[in-house]
Order: C-alpha cells, then structure tokens, then sequence
C-alpha cells in the first residue's frame, strides 16, 4: 500500500516497499525528526520488522550482526547531522568483512547545506570508500519520475550483495512537511507509469547473480600441487557455514593432511577429529617443532585467521606452495605469500577435485601434529581443569565444554577471541561461533551480538572484556527486548590485560596509565539499569552453576568475572612456559 498523504510519505513508501520486495524485510532505526518520512513508512509497512534503538552506532552494529547471521542487509534509518556520522565504525566492519547493509540516512535540502544551518552537515561521501555504493537522492518531487526511486533501491540491492558483498549509503534530503499529513494533491496520474509494478509482488528490476565457480585449469592445477604434495597443512579459515566445514574435514581426510582451525571456522569447539589440530598456536610456541614443522604446501580454506603465532610462522617462513581458496575476489595476504588463488565455492570446488586426489603424506607428518596436540589437551584437562580460580583461560575453556548446544558463541576483539582460540575444549557441543573481526575494533560487540541473536532467532553467549563492555555499554538495552536471551559472560581484569602481552608492557613508567587504563568499576549497577540477572561467581563451581542457570532461564544476563590482573598474568606466563618445555622436550 502505497501512502499519498505527501510527496515525501509517497516516495518513502515506494523505498520501503520496494526493500521489503528485494529481500531486505529488516529495520533498525534510530529515532529524529529529518528522518520522519522514513521512519513513518516503515512504521506504516506491516510486513517489515522494525527494531528501534536510540543510539545509532549501537544500531549499525545491531545491524551488522543481523547481516553476520542471515547473510542479508538490513536497513538503517537515521536522521541528519552527526547521526550518520555514528554510523562509520559498523560501516568500516561491514565493508571490511564483506556484510550487506543499507543505509539510509535522512538529510536537509541541498540549499541548506554549508549555509550554517542547524544538524546539517555535509552527508554525501562522508562514508568515503567504505561502501560499494552511494547516492545522494533528489528532494521528494513529483516533476521527477517514480521510476527513480525503484530503480536506485534496486541498484542498492544489487550492491550491497554483490561482489564483494558490503555496505550502500542513500543519502535522503528531505523538505518540509517531514509528518504523513495528508494535502490535497492528487498523485493518481503520477502514478500510472508504475501499474505494472503495483500489480506484483517483484522488484521493479530484477539482478541476475552469477555463481563464482574455478576454471578447469586451475582445478587441474590445484589438483597436481595437491598430489605431488608430501608434507602439507590446511588452514581452516573463517568458514560461512557447516557445509563448508564439513568439505574441509573430507578433504584433509582425504589428504591426510593436519587441519589448523581458526577459532571462526566451525571446527575448533565440539570437532574432534583425527586430523584437526586444535592446538595449533600453542604448538608453535615451541621451537623444537618450528624445526620440524616445515610444509611444502599450505592450503588455507575460508577468510582470515586470528593466530598471530600462525601468521608470524607464515611470514617468517618459505613454502613451496601457499594457495588460498575463498568465495570472493578480495586479497587476504598479509605477509605476501600466496602464489596461487582461487575464487570458488567452497563446497563445491572440494567436490570437484575429491576424485582427482591420490596425495599420500610423507610418513610420520601426521604423527609430527597427533602427538603435540594430545600433550597439549592433556595438560590444559589437568592444569585448566584442577583449576579452582577463575582466570581467562580457564573462563573460555568452561564456556567451550558448558555452553547450550542449541546456543550459539559470539567473542569479542582483543583477549576473549585469542583465549577462546588457544584454551578452549574440543570435547564441548559444536556450535556457530563468530566475531567481528573485519576490522578486529572493540566497538559495538553488544549490539552486534545482540543483532546475531535475532537473525539466528537463537540463544547467544556473549563472551566480552571488560573495556570492550565499557565501550558499549549504551547496546545493553538492546539485550531486554531481545526476541532470545543474550548471556554476557564480561571479563573484568581491569584494564587492558591484552598489553600486558606487547612489547610495551616493558615500559613500567608508561604502561599502566596510558595502556592498561586501569579502573575500579563494577557491573552489577549497568545490569540493574538495563534489567539483565546479575551472577558474580568466585570460583568454577560457581561459575558452571551460574552460567547453567543463565542459559536456562530464558533471560538475558550479565556474569561478572574479577580477576587480579597482575595473578592473571603469571598464570598465563606459567601455562606458556610449561608447554614449551614439554613440547620442546617431545620434539628434541
């Protein structure tokens, strides 16, 4: 149902119809008066969904980890000024990670700009080459055809989700009246040129989307690398869902080559198998190994990964073969290693070259991994699970064996992902874990996870660090109102325990202040505010029974773990150094 009380409810209702109509049937919008039109026609649409959250970097997050989840864009509604100003860092995370999102950000007329006019500033490009795509549409006039409304949202549309996938900005000025208040005017004839359209249900233009599928030489090619292939690893990136990672298991099988698998790849919780390496970082802490460890070939499957020790080893180290697959087109080479690339379906491409494969490992590269990773896993069962005390570690490894199998895992940047890659379990529930690691920012972790929640419309942990919680404090509200419970498992060191891992941390006069920004808060009184259950365990036991309790509850919740910063640090130093010994004793 188109409105035609104005111009402005015309045009704004043939935005909203015609995203509704290419897919994007989700919006979150952050309330003001230039982006009444907007905000009015998505109200007045009955069949899009409509999240309202007064804080428009907290919502293009939300945003953001609803893309994560469905792999469709949701829009953004906002007024003029600052507003779309708030919305830059989701948009730097989305453009950086390939999500979709639609931005539509409400404006003053153009003869209104560099005037000093109040809450106007300079809108188009103010997202600079973060987006696929943007346009400045013209003020609501009915001396302009309808036709250009439909054909730019259909244009976004095929932007944002095209290749690369990633963010569109339409920049929407607006005259007045900003209301749905009904006038006089007719717009029956301006209309007629859209009958066709208001008799379906389709976008006015439709895009065709092509498959991305590897060429039968490089196949060839791939396969020939494959098999002359003695000594080979396969690095289990970032994977888009289960059948990706299911193929990377039969291939390595078939390959009987090790897995590393990132912590985002769907095989490092709840996949144990013969030939995945859970504890991969945590071997290369040991220099015996490095020794040993000298691949011929790497075949890294899916996007990026989060261990720096893995990514130093690539970029101190010479292989014959570093072959990266993916889905899309943009370079992931930090260290300038990779010599061969293919842009593939994953899935598909495994099932293509299976048959083509006869590679044998050289005797003993398997064993080289099997016997490391057992030590390892061992030892943490011992030492992690004697534990009484409640350290990182010893946090994430919980959360990995307890959390909700029909739950899903969402870790914040800094700390908690790297823990949660070195420490965690793999004899927990295999669940859907993700992050935002476009562009690896602590900002907005609670509403993204928030946003994953509801596009998954399953329960999330959320495990957090103390300052990235700080950070984001505002995206709590979003957590009552939640279609399913958030648990926020927050980490409160302090300060920033992560530098206590840099170089700097050697420059005693500094550190403390400037880096590690100590502070003295509790977040008992934010989960009052925001009417979230509060747990503050001392212990393990404690901890299990509260983290169950949170799960079952159906509600959200905050679990606040203290941890002495300075103890931390020696436990962390003293698990490093055993295991080295160990392995370097296993490997002399």
């Amino acid at each position: 149902m188109i409105n035609t009380n104005n111009i402005n409810m015309l045009w704004c209702s043939l935005i909203i119809e015609e995203l509704y109509r290419s897919g994007a049937e989700y919006f979150v919008i952050s309330p003001g008066s230039r982006s009444t039109p907007l905000t009015a026609a998505a109200a007045y649409h009955e069949e899009v969904v409509k999240k309202i959250h007064f804080d428009e970097r907290g919502a293009a997050f939300y945003a953001l980890g609803y893309a994560r989840a469905t792999g469709r864009p949701a829009v953004l509604i906002c007024t003029s000024g600052t507003a779309p100003a708030n919305y830059l860092p989701a948009v730097v995370e989305a453009s950086n990670d390939l999500l979709p999102l639609i931005l539509l950000t409400a404006d003053r007329p153009p003869e209104l700009r560099d005037t000093g006019a109040n809450q106007t500033v300079i809108q188009p490009g103010i997202f600079s080459h973060f987006v696929r795509w943007e346009f400045d549409l013209p003020c609501p006039n009915e001396n302009i055809k309808p036709e250009l409304v439909l054909t730019t949202i259909d244009q976004a549309m095929a932007k944002t989700l095209g290749s690369p996938s990633g963010p569109v900005h339409l920049n929407c000025p607006f005259r007045e009246p900003l209301a749905p208040d009904k006038t006089e005017q007719d717009f029956s004839d301006y209309l007629k040129s859209l009958e066709r359209w208001r008799n379906s249900e389709r976008p006015y233009t439709s895009y065709s989307r092509t498959s991305t599928a590897a060429g039968e030489k490089s196949l060839s090619r791939l396969t020939m690398i494959l098999n002359q292939t003695g000594k080979g690893v396969l690095i289990a990136g970032r994977l888009k869902n289960r059948d990706e990672s299911e193929a990377v298991i039969t291939l390595s099988e078939k390959l009987g080559w090790p897995v590393f698998p990132d912590i985002l790849s769907g095989l490092r919780l709840g996949a144990d198998r013969h030939y995945i390496v859970n504890y991969y970082d945590r071997l290369l802490l040991s220099k015996k190994f490095h020794d040993r460890f000298q691949p011929e070939t790497i075949l890294h499957i899916g996007d990026r990964i989060t261990s720096k020790k893995l990514l130093q080893f690539i970029e101190n180290n010479s292989v014959e073969n570093y072959i990266h697959i993916t889905y899309h087109a943009e370079r992931l080479d930090p260290a300038h290693k990779v010599s061969f690339r293919l842009q593939s379906d994953i899935k598909g491409l495994i099932q293509k070259i299976l048959p083509s494969l006869s590679a044998q490992p050289e005797e003993g590269w398997p064993a080289l991994f099997v016997g490391g990773n057992k030590l390892i896993n061992e030892y943490f069962e011992q030492t992690l699970g004697n534990e009484t005390g409640l350290y990182e570690p010893v946090v994430a490894r919980l959360i990995s064996k307890h959390i909700s199998s029909e739950s899903l895992l969402f870790i914040s940047s800094s700390l908690p992902i790297r823990d949660m890659d070195m420490f965690a379990s793999f004899s927990g529930p295999r669940i859907i874990t993700a992050a935002n690691r476009g562009a690896s920012g602590i900002d907005g972790t609670v509403a993204a996870a928030s946003g994953f929640a509801a596009g998954w419309r399953k329960p999330v942990t959320l495990l957090i660090g103390d300052l990235t919680l700080l950070h984001d404090l505002n995206s709590l509200a979003l957590l009552k109102d939640s279609p399913v419970p958030v648990t926020v498992v927050v980490v409160n060191n302090h300060g920033g325990n992560l530098f206590s891992f840099l170089p700097i941390a050697r420059h005693k006069d500094i550190f403390e202040k400037y880096f590690t920004t100590p502070h003295d808060l509790s977040f008992r009184a934010a989960a009052a505010l925001f009417s979230l259950d509060y747990y503050q365990p001392g212990d393990v036991n404690t901890f299990i029974d509260h983290y169950r309790q949170a799960q079952h509850s159906g509600q959200p919740s905050l679990i606040e773990i203290d941890i002495d910063r300075e103890k931390s640090r020696n436990f962390y130093h003293t698990i490093n150094e055993t295991i080295t010994n160990r392995l370097d004793e296993l490997y002399g």
